[in-house]
């Protein structure tokens, strides 16, 4: 596995406990997301390093994570239904900020939007979903930080699956192995990557998306 690992609890010690904040692992140029699925589409997704397959649809809108603890809640650590492979995807920083210069938020917040109608336009024009949600512990409880999370769709996610992915990790086995010490309450044996926040250098871009 590319990703550098460090334990759970050094890891927790590095990262803000509030507030929102895209917490990724990176690279000087490039960030990681996740995403899982059923083996005959991660299958494809590692022998071709793209999105693809008769059963992986660009029709239907895609959710990416940049979290690792969050998309373990999301797919169980890998043992929900059709969730059971986990893979780390590549993309340049700068491919990632433009998803984020192209998203609109799911939900409607008076903080980031002139009114109701302007908010409404977005989201029906706009191909990127940029939602905000509690961020969780490996147990799966939520904490009090957010963590973002990114649908794309359409034109966006047909660049994102097919162009824009520098290399598709299987990271299953290390998941895997990691799910057996949280099932055994061994936190302090719990190996996580080595995440930190990610801050767009685009201070508009932050306040119009609401990072912190």
């Amino acid at each position: 596995m590319k990703i550098n690992t460090e334990y759970y609890h050094t890891n927790l010690q590095k990262l803000p406990a509030t507030g929102q904040h895209i917490v990724a692992y990176q690279t000087d140029n490039q960030i990681v997301v996740y995403q899982a699925y059923k083996k005959s589409i991660a299958d494809f997704a590692v022998k071709h390093q793209q999105l693809g397959g008769s059963e992986f649809s660009y029709s239907r809108m895609s959710w990416v994570k940049p979290n690792f603890l969050w998309m373990m809640f999301r797919c169980g650590w890998a043992q929900k239904e059709n969730q059971e492979r986990v893979l780390a995807i590549w993309i340049d920083k700068s491919d990632f900020d433009k998803l984020l210069q192209q998203a609109v938020l799911s939900s409607y917040d008076r903080q980031y939007y002139e009114n109701h109608e302007a908010w409404r336009t977005e989201l029906e024009t706009k191909e990127v979903r940029l939602q905000w949600d509690p961020d969780h512990d490996p147990y799966g409880d939520k904490i009090t930080r957010r963590a973002l999370q990114l649908g794309l769709k359409g034109r966006v996610l047909e660049e994102f699956g097919k162009k824009d992915i520098r290399l598709v990790e299987d990271v299953t086995d290390f998941v895997k192995e990691q799910c057996q010490f949280v099932a055994a309450h061994q936190l302090d044996k719990l190996l996580v990557p080595d995440e930190r926040v990610y801050k767009p250098a685009d201070l508009e871009l932050c306040k119009r998306i609401g990072v912190d």
